[in-house]
């Protein structure tokens, strides 16, 4: 029986839940939505286990062996994390194998305060990789300038990447070269790459938050019609460049060596704004080769009321451009709100990471 979610799979695009707890696994939940719900990977961030690390009492005997081994609240977080990582991997390993290794995977992320830190980014790169210990994981690594050779050195090394943060359409071109880089470095290291994966998260619903900040500021009714229109047009462009980077003489050559596309993920993808539809980052993005990572009630709200009319990007670049170009003509400058993205996006991950070294600091000394 076909639901709008497995019709959203069968249209070629990987749903994955943009979530984590020790709660979600230990109940059955996530493999309940691997069966129901199409989900095929899971992202994690920062935020995500700052918030299920501390509102769950699962973690209480965990901690409070780290508190009593005298553990390192740095060494802590690791531990706590790979763990549910670890988990998380072991549900989704069938579809991990049914896919022949593109999807089953699951993502955890570097330090955020390592961003603009290449050498210490591959370091942690390395380590996540071998704590996990599972071919289904994805290492999710900044986009940043420093962040795009440490992409590069962890693919040479045979580590599967997410590339997260990616806002602008130039740092993307530049983080698909990282990544045929990488790819043409672990060939010459002889590395088998037949299960070398990876994804680049495009963020979505925070460039129109951002936008439609600016648009508002502006005041006219040119700059009002644009309004929810600057995020799926950027979106659009990106996966544009997508087929024109992987429909080159380099690409396909690494193709032929039997490496896999590197295939754009839409993150951030609930809408910010209620007067949106709650699913219009989802049914405005299909096209095949893609992933929509969805925090839960995005993914729930699909699976109840979304539709797919089709793909979504492809017929509708010349759109794009058009919505691009009347942006630029109303003062709005793209390139500005790229780069404060990108800057918040690091700085509130940041954040969530210092809340979560307090959290379990706090944690491991009430033990």
């Amino acid at each position: 029986m076909t639901n709008p979610l497995s019709d959203l799979s069968a249209a070629g695009v990987a749903v994955w839940l943009d979530d984590i707890s020790r709660d979600r696994l230990l109940s059955g939940n996530l493999a309940d939505l691997a069966s129901t719900h199409s989900v095929v990977g899971v992202t994690t961030n920062p935020s995500i286990f700052q918030k299920a690390i501390t509102s769950s009492k699962a973690y209480a005997e965990q901690l409070h062996d780290l508190a009593v081994r005298g553990v390192d609240v740095g060494e802590a977080i690791r531990l706590i994390t790979t763990a549910d990582v670890r988990s998380a991997c072991d549900i989704l390993r069938p579809a991990y194998d049914a896919s022949g290794g593109v999807d089953g995977r699951v993502s955890i992320e570097v330090d955020p305060r390592l961003a603009h830190l290449t050498e210490r980014t591959l370091a942690e790169a390395r380590s996540l990789w071998w704590m996990v210990d599972r071919p289904n994981l994805f290492i999710k690594i900044p986009a940043t300038v420093e962040g795009l050779p440490a992409i590069t050195a962890t693919l040479a090394a045979g580590i599967s990447v997410n590339v997260t943060l990616i806002f602008g359409l130039d740092r993307y071109d530049a983080v698909m070269d990282a990544f045929m880089s990488g790819v043409e470095q672990a060939i010459a290291n002889g590395v088998d790459v037949s299960d070398l994966q990876s994804v680049a998260s495009f963020f979505v619903s925070r460039v129109d938050s951002e936008v439609d900040k600016r648009l508002e500021k502006i005041g006219t009714p040119e700059a009002k019609a644009l309004r929810a229109k600057a995020a799926i047009a950027n979106a659009r462009l990106a996966y544009e460049r997508y087929e024109k980077a992987f429909g080159t003489e380099r690409w396909a050559a690494l193709a032929a060596a039997g490496a896999s596309p590197q295939r754009p993920l839409w993150a951030s993808t609930s809408t910010k704004d209620p007067t949106l539809p709650d699913t219009l980052y989802v049914r405005e993005l299909i096209a095949p080769g893609t992933v929509n990572t969805m925090p839960e009630a995005t993914l729930l709200a699909f699976g109840d009321h979304g539709d797919v009319p089709g793909e979504t990007i492809r017929p509708l670049y010349a759109d794009a451009h058009a919505t691009m170009a009347a942006l630029g003509g109303v003062g709005v400058d793209v390139d500005d709100v790229v780069e404060v993205l990108e800057r918040e996006g690091v700085s509130k991950f940041e954040d969530s990471w210092n809340q979560l070294l307090d959290a379990v600091r706090g944690q491991l000394e009430a033990h």
